[in-house]
């Protein structure tokens, strides 16, 4: 029998978890997510420098959240444009706190960016990724509003636990079955939520390396906390710079 009532899909749902968590916690996020030493610190060191190198004068961030990436950029290089995509409210009005205006930190859905191709020099993402489903929608579309290319910083969930562990995940991903087991190790969800992350999908830069590779002529990755010769076995947080045309 039809209700008239609209069903929510299971991401919108999700989308309201991860929103309600944001909400409640806006006014400790920097306290909780900025700090000093951490993997996306390394990676906005390495980001300073790539910007210097490529001479950028534009940069969208997706998923910015209070603004860290953007305002240590305008510190930095105060001619550029910056621009960050944050569909939380509450994140975005602790931005502006912060100072950043309300042209620099914008609503938007990383998945479906209301800009033309090639809109921005250089567009990023600082620990965003792991946080929406179907990460690899946003993933094309940074490279379709990028320029020159897209600078990502976000988690190797397959270099993440002891060795044994890593092994395991890295063959369940070479045969295929990682997604069903992921499935079935998140109790059929897809995802986790914590107090410390908020809802989270278990993600690996390299899960969209080959939708990068294939849009870049030039890729590079270097792992932003400690890990072995091989960052895909043993890093458990990469950072990635994938350019449209070889400018490094």
């Amino acid at each position: 029998m039809n209700t008239g009532a609209v069903s929510r899909t299971s991401a919108e749902t999700e989308q309201e978890v991860q929103r309600a968590y944001y909400a409640r916690t806006a006014s400790r996020y920097d306290e909780m997510h900025v700090h000093e030493g951490g993997e996306h610190y390394f990676a906005l060191g390495l980001l300073r420098i790539a910007a210097d190198m490529l001479n950028v004068q534009s940069v969208l961030d997706i998923g910015s959240g209070t603004g860290r990436a953007l305002l240590m950029l305008k510190k930095w290089r105060p001619e550029v444009r910056i621009v960050g995509i944050e569909p939380s409210a509450e994140l975005r009005t602790i931005g502006y706190q912060n100072g950043l205006s309300e042209e620099e930190l914008v609503d938007g859905d990383a998945r479906a960016l209301s800009y033309e191709d090639g809109s921005f020099d250089l567009v990023t993402e600082f620990g965003a990724l792991h946080h929406i489903p179907g990460p690899g929608r946003a993933v094309a579309e940074m490279l379709r509003v990028a320029r020159f290319g897209i600078f990502i910083s976000d988690s190797n969930n397959f270099g993440q636990g002891s060795r044994p562990v890593r092994l395991a995940k890295q063959l369940l991903r070479s045969v295929g079955l990682w997604p069903a087991f992921d499935w079935l190790k998140t109790g059929g969800k897809g995802y986790t939520i914590s107090e410390g992350d908020g809802l989270a999908y278990s993600y690996s830069v390299y899960s969209d390396w080959r939708q990068i590779r294939s849009a870049c002529q030039s890729v590079h990755v270097l792992n932003t906390q400690d890990g072995g010769t091989n960052p895909y076995r043993s890093a458990s947080h990469v950072a990635l710079l994938g350019l449209k045309d070889r400018r490094i």
